[in-house]
């Protein structure tokens, strides 16, 4: 009788301790993002009535009670205090301040929420290469809070995984520089954890490893505290090519070309069905667990942007359910995550017949789909839905960390609504799948608010909401200015190589490529519009309003420039040779005034992104090191004069004077020079000296202010008095 006692008791045990594991974790969240509140803040534990999570808020005797059915929903349910009764904005940058009322306001009317689907997902494989490469503890800090606070229960966890393949690789025969050497430089390990690229910039410095594996520990504890459970990689087949001098009767094939790297850097695959392949994945998923743990969800994704050995249905049938099994081998509770951008990138190649195939050789359930770019297409509408596994509907937005203003709000709403309706019971969720951010957080918000929506959302009521919480109150001139955004800038598709024309190698007419597309689809007139309102706001002086007036100024400005260097090709044609000088020294200026309007933001500074990269090293050949890798993934990319070069561009201070605007002085130079000597424009030799300036200034070592240069607000409104009449001018 004792013993049938004691099993209830141990249940109610175990019960209380997540109640008030939650309930901790809730109260200190709450003393990171709003300390002047938190001592008047209560935290209880709801049970849920349904399989979704749901969180109330009351104000009961002066204080705020919250609850929530999981530490995530109760992050949630703060966060939507701070939003509408605050008018508060937590951004998810370290740097930014969060600025709250004085006295704390009181909740007038109960609040319940349930959420619309269970699971939320954030991140892509890229973003750990174009924005947080350099991150430290306080950034990721930060940034697990605000997924929390907007509900992401499903983040992306790939941070230390190169710590533990060194000691799988160890286990394999391969010595300490044959393993490092294989991985590449810090910035591109993306690119090599989803077997795109091996050895480029390699070998990575020990010090990286080890740092890496403390940063990870930190990040997965932190989110499994907030009720997220980290999406942890597995083996996909991806080996180091000298495994073969090991096992030379290993099934070891090349991948082929990516990206225009050169055959020394292509990857290697492991057959699936090679006697070798359950080995290392069960040294790979036994070491992770060990250092990390695991909550059984695991991002694998072979054959991304790159081709299979066979295309046969039959064959991918047995790929995936190969490693499938690979993972239940070890983990018996094994859920594999795998992104649907192959269906997208390869359409032609990936047909229904070789999708299904795929997909359905795994069991019911035990594959989770993220369909990757439904801004763009979504696949479920071409799959029946997937042929019945779960996915989640997932927004992108953003390629390279690129920072055009742009986004389509309306139609993403109209996308989301009918996936609910129509995208069959399967619908596992939504998220976004970004590939850089610190451009747009207003378009990232709403996906995710969307998961908490009852039904369609008012797109126009929703963002005066925003921008009342931006400048804490609802300023005419600032919702004026977000609603024109919503109808310009954020009722624009976002695509692939977007960025003012500023960013392009620099031509006479269009633009140098695919990387740098310049194309607006509103009038420049109507954003400026925007630019003057929120110059004229009068909320309060926020880090997230200065970074909104930068932004705003940032993107106006560079909208202008394709007129500006459209008047200098004008000049040259009509041999203008005063009116070609006037223009070349306008076009030069107005790359100026860009960066210096960007370098008075903490956010946008090159020089940040390059001393955070060398904080990370020991001494003084590091730093060389990380400074070189920074510098490249931004600009040239990947190796000289090839393809990907600008795919990552950016519009920040110091990278657009020194060289975006090093680059358009070349162009004007030349130009003037064969204007003044009447002979026909070299712009063939031009690139080739472009192209040697590109490479000499990633190998370069010049500083940039790490800190912002002068007031956001005075410099924005000095800006616009000088171009506002231009740009009101310009055809």
């Amino acid at each position: 009788m004792k013993y049938c006692l004691l099993l209830p008791a141990l249940f109610v045990c175990c019960f209380a301790s997540a109640q008030s594991a939650d309930i901790k974790a809730s109260q200190s969240l709450a003393k990171r993002i709003a300390p002047a509140y938190a001592g008047k803040i209560i935290f209880e534990k709801l049970k849920a009535d349904t399989a979704n999570d749901v969180f109330e808020l009351e104000s009961r005797n002066g204080k705020l009670v919250i609850r929530g059915n999981s530490a995530n929903s109760m992050a949630v349910g703060l966060n939507y205090y701070l939003k509408y009764t605050c008018k508060t904005s937590v951004s998810w940058y370290a740097k930014d301040s969060i600025f709250l009322p004085v006295k704390m306001p009181l909740v007038l009317k109960p609040v319940h929420v349930e959420a619309r689907c269970k699971n939320r997902f954030f991140l892509n494989y890229c973003t750990f290469g174009y924005t947080m490469p350099w991150w430290k503890w306080k950034d990721w800090e930060r940034f697990i809070d605000w997924m929390a606070l907007n509900g992401v229960n499903l983040p992306l966890a790939i941070t230390g995984e190169e710590l533990v393949w060194y000691k799988v690789w160890k286990k394999f025969g391969l010595n300490d520089q044959q393993i490092r050497s294989f991985f590449t430089g810090p910035a591109y390990l993306p690119w090599h954890r989803m077997a795109n690229i091996d050895k480029w910039e390699g070998p990575l410095p020990q010090s990286w490893l080890d740092n890496q594996l403390e940063l990870q520990q930190l990040i997965v504890k932190r989110e499994r505290e907030l009720s997220m459970k980290p999406v942890l990689p597995a083996f996909a087949g991806h080996v180091p090519e000298v495994l073969k001098t090991k096992y030379p009767n290993a099934k070891i094939t090349s991948l082929g070309e990516w990206g225009s790297f050169s055959k020394q850097y292509q990857s290697y695959f492991l057959d699936p069905f090679d006697s070798l392949f359950i080995p290392i994945q069960k040294a790979f998923l036994e070491e992770q667990t060990k250092l990390f743990g695991t909550d059984h969800i695991y991002g694998t994704d072979p054959f991304n942007e790159v081709t299979p050995p066979s295309w046969e249905p039959d064959y991918l049938a047995s790929v995936s359910k190969t490693i499938y099994h690979s993972m239940t081998n070890v983990d018996t509770a094994a859920q594999w995550l795998q992104m649907t951008w192959i269906f997208y990138y390869q359409q032609k190649q990936w047909t229904n017949e070789r999708i299904k195939a795929f997909l359905r050789a795994v069991p019911q359930d035990k594959m989770i789909l993220l369909d990757y770019f439904c801004d763009n297409t979504e696949v479920w509408k071409k799959t029946e839905s997937f042929y019945g596994q779960p996915y989640l509907w997932c927004y992108l937005g953003n390629f390279g960390g690129n920072t055009m203003m742009t986004g389509n709000i309306p139609e993403i709403e109209r996308r989301m609504e009918n996936t609910f309706h129509n995208g069959g019971k399967n619908l596992w969720g939504l998220g976004s799948t970004l590939e850089g951010f610190g451009i747009n957080p207003v378009v990232y918000e709403y996906v995710l608010d969307k998961a908490w929506s009852s039904g369609p959302v008012e797109t126009d009521k929703w963002m005066s909401d925003w921008a009342a919480r931006r400048y804490g109150s609802a300023d005419s001139n600032a919702l004026k200015a977000w609603n024109i955004l919503l109808h310009t800038t954020y009722s624009d598709n976002a695509g692939l190589g977007q960025s003012n024309l500023t960013n392009s190698r620099p031509v006479l007419n269009g633009f140098q490529s695919w990387t740098t597309n310049p194309r607006i689809s509103y009038d420049n007139k109507t954003l400026l519009k925007a630019w003057k309102l929120l110059n004229s706001a009068k909320g309060k002086t926020t880090d997230v309003y200065d970074y909104d007036v930068v932004n705003t100024g940032k993107q106006v400005l560079g909208n202008y420039f394709v007129q500006v260097r459209n008047a200098f090709t004008k000049a040259y044609n009509n041999k203008d040779l005063k009116q070609l000088d006037s223009c070349g020294k306008a076009l030069i200026g107005l790359i100026s005034d860009m960066d210096d309007l960007l370098a008075s933001n903490k956010n946008m500074l090159l020089g940040d992104w390059i001393e955070t990269a060398k904080s990370f090293a020991v001494d003084e050949k590091e730093k060389e090191y990380y400074e070189n890798d920074a510098r490249r993934i931004v600009t040239v990319w990947g190796e000289k004069g090839r393809e990907l070069t600008d795919y990552a561009n950016r519009s920040i201070g110091g990278l657009m004077k020194d060289y975006y605007g090093g680059r358009w002085q070349l162009f004007v130079t030349a130009v003037e020079k064969a204007a003044a000597q009447n002979t026909v424009f070299d712009d063939k030799a031009l690139m080739k000296k472009i192209i040697d300036f590109e490479e000499n200034w990633s190998d370069a070592k010049n500083k940039y202010p790490a800190k912002p240069v002068g007031n956001s607000l005075s410099i924005s409104r000095k800006l616009y008095a000088k171009y506002a009449a231009s740009i009101e001018a310009a055809q």
